[in-house]
């Protein structure tokens, strides 16, 4: 398919996408929306940023406009991060705009942790035909008894690798016995590890298998840097770059803490800046993202948090100022850039000591990274201790000796360094 207007979808639909730059569908949307469409389960393994929401949002909202006396919810969407399951609602809407299940616009609700619930069970009860949810919440709302899920009739799990990377496989299968067995189910992930395979084994039917570009490495377009740097001259590198470059900064730090402390740092260092991490209320995590993404902050650093269940737009530049805690989460950092066919540049600070660390990254990559050089000028950051600056200490080189001997015989052995 070269264009989303060769799909069955309604005309209210075509029209959506046109007016939100929705022209040619992506490889993984060419391929999945249509056995999706015809009522297939699909599982679907693809890159970071290459357009896997349309690829579920577009069927099922085609089946919400060809029922006509439905009611409950029809349609649910289980996502791994509050982030990514509120992106994926302003997708929906954008593209559901205008169009009905029967006489009634199709709505839908969104069910995560750290924002009200009230709100959330209201819109469920004022009729939300479709839920799109982050497994903990959802399952409280079960628990409790908030929901009933037993006339869904399409499942979608988004992220399914992040989601069993986070825990939540046992969460997932509870929600899953509540839906009906013949319900559709639509499974997108970046990779299909033991785990993933097993709850695909057990719980989807005949799929359709997709399996797009290397999900292995980053997409060709993102040019991977890597400087190696000691870790005090790691802020004066990431200053020099902000200088000299142009574009959006997503930089990721390993803690809360650390991301704290380098976004202060940079802050007062002139260069607008936010934060995202699991410490942040949703209220705060929602208004980074909106400035990040309005270009009100230059850069957002962030945690592990972002590195999967966001989508930003534009982002020029992505930058590893700690390397992650797993290799493979590396491919997901870097594929916040170059999304959905532009290009982008990924970053990563290195120490000497991290040498095997980068050489695993890139056998799991099968791609060798670029050495770059830190520029000579780059200072040292400097350090205070109550208050006092402290000069870095380098440690001096260890020296070594050799035993040599004098002429003659009997002499003492002469130590001299070298």
């Amino acid at each position: 398919m070269k264009s989303f207007t060769e799909f069955s979808l309604s005309a209210q639909v075509k029209s959506n996408l046109l007016r939100n730059g929705f022209t040619e569908p992506t490889a993984v949307q060419a391929q999945s929306i249509e056995p999706a469409l015809a009522g297939r389960d699909v599982v679907a393994t693809a890159q970071t940023g290459t357009g896997k929401t349309l690829a579920f949002v577009l069927p099922i909202i085609n089946l919400l406009e060809k029922e006509t006396s439905r009611s409950g919810v029809r349609a649910l969407i289980l996502s791994p991060t509050r982030e990514l399951a509120i992106q994926i609602n302003e997708t929906f809407t954008k593209i559901a705009a205008g169009c009905t299940n029967g006489t009634t616009p199709v709505r839908t609700a969104v069910v995560v942790g750290g924002l009200n619930e009230r709100t959330q069970l209201q819109c469920i009860k004022k009729g939300a035909q479709v839920v799109i949810a982050t497994p903990g919440r959802l399952c409280d709302f079960l628990s409790r008894q908030l929901v009933d899920l037993r006339a869904v009739r399409v499942l979608v799990l988004d992220e399914a690798d992040r989601m069993l990377d986070m825990g939540f496989l046992p969460t997932i299968k509870r929600i899953m016995a509540t839906t009906p067995p013949d319900r559709q189910t639509l499974f997108f992930s970046a990779t299909i590890e033991a785990s993933v395979k097993h709850l695909v084994e057990s719980h989807v039917k005949n799929p359709v298998r997709i399996e797009v570009g290397s999900i292995t490495k980053p997409v060709d377009k993102i040019g991977l840097h890597v400087y190696e740097v000691e870790s005090d001259r790691k802020l004066g590198l990431l200053e020099s770059m902000l200088r000299e470059e142009k574009g959006s900064f997503l930089v990721f730090a390993r803690t809360k803490h650390g991301a704290d402390k380098l976004a202060k740092k940079l802050a007062s260092s002139g260069f607008k800046t936010a934060t995202i991490h699991g410490n942040r209320t949703q209220n705060q995590r929602n208004q980074a993202l909106s400035g990040f993404q309005d270009g009100y902050y230059r850069v957002l650093v962030a945690t592990d948090i972002a590195a999967r269940g966001i989508h930003v737009e534009g982002i020029a530049h992505v930058v590893n100022y700690d390397l992650p805690q797993a290799p493979e989460d590396f491919i997901h950092r870097a594929g916040r850039t170059g999304r959905a066919g532009a290009t982008g540049t990924a970053s990563t600070f290195a120490s000497r000591g991290e040498r095997a660390d980068i050489a695993r990254i890139e056998r799991i990559i099968a791609t060798k990274m670029v050495r770059r050089d830190v520029p000579a000028d780059v200072a040292r950051e400097q350090r205070t201790v109550g208050g006092v600056n402290v000069i870095p200490f380098t440690p001096p080189q260890p020296q070594r000796h050799i035993r040599s001997f004098g002429p003659g015989k009997g002499r003492r052995p002469v130590r001299r360094a070298v």
